[in-house]
Parts: C-alpha cells; structure tokens; sequence
C-alpha cells in the first residue's frame, strides 16, 4: 500500500531554517506529482508547494514564496521542503501528499510539526 512518511519536523525559533523530508512507498514515485501542505491550528488545511515529476515546474502559496524550496529526488523516492527565513505563522503540521491523475491529492503522509518561536 502506499506510504509516505515525513521526518524533519520540530521547534525552532523566527528566523530559523528547517528541513522537512517525506519518505514514499507502494507506489511508482516517479510518476507522480508531489505536494506539500499544513494545517495550522484551528484552521483549515492548506497548499504551500507542488513538484512535477522531472522537477521541471514548481509551485508555490504565496506566503512562503522567497523562504521555502520543494525539490525531489526520485532515486531515493523522497520529496523534500527546505524552509528558511521561518516565521511563527509558518507553525502547522506540515503532510506531504502525492496528487492522482485525476488531479485530487490521494495519498497523505502523517504530518510532522513545526513549530517557530518567536
């Protein structure tokens, strides 16, 4: 069955850098767009970046544009989110999330937080 895990989270102050990393199984991870997204509390779930599947486009929410890079590395079947210039609005759990070809985000990772202190 399809797993993804991510590792990397945990608390860090304003200004700070993290990495966050999401391991993918059970599924051909070369073929599939990759996204990440966070859910801050009390609020609702929302997109912060997209990979295509060579890595040849990315997307980002506008909120992190500038600060955060999603990259890929289809050999190790691993989606990456380094995050720079970190904010205390950027605490959420962070899922990443493989989007079917149907265009809907099927498949979802556990979460990992991250929490910035200011």
């Amino acid at each position: 069955q399809v797993q993804l895990v991510e590792s990397g989270g945990g608390l860090v102050q304003a200004g700070d850098s993290l990495r966050l990393s999401c391991a993918a199984s059970g599924l051909t991870f070369g073929s599939y767009v990759m996204g990440w997204f966070r859910q801050a509390p009390g609020k609702e779930r929302e997109f912060v970046a997209r990979i295509s599947v060579s890595s040849s486009n990315t997307n980002y929410a506008d909120s992190v544009k500038g600060r955060f890079t999603i990259s890929r590395d289809n050999a190790k079947n691993t989606v990456y989110l380094q995050m720079s210039s970190l904010k205390p609005e950027d605490t959420a759990v962070y899922y990443c999330a493989v989007r079917g070809y149907s265009g809907n985000w099927n498949y979802w990772g556990q979460g990992t937080q991250v929490t910035v202190s200011s």
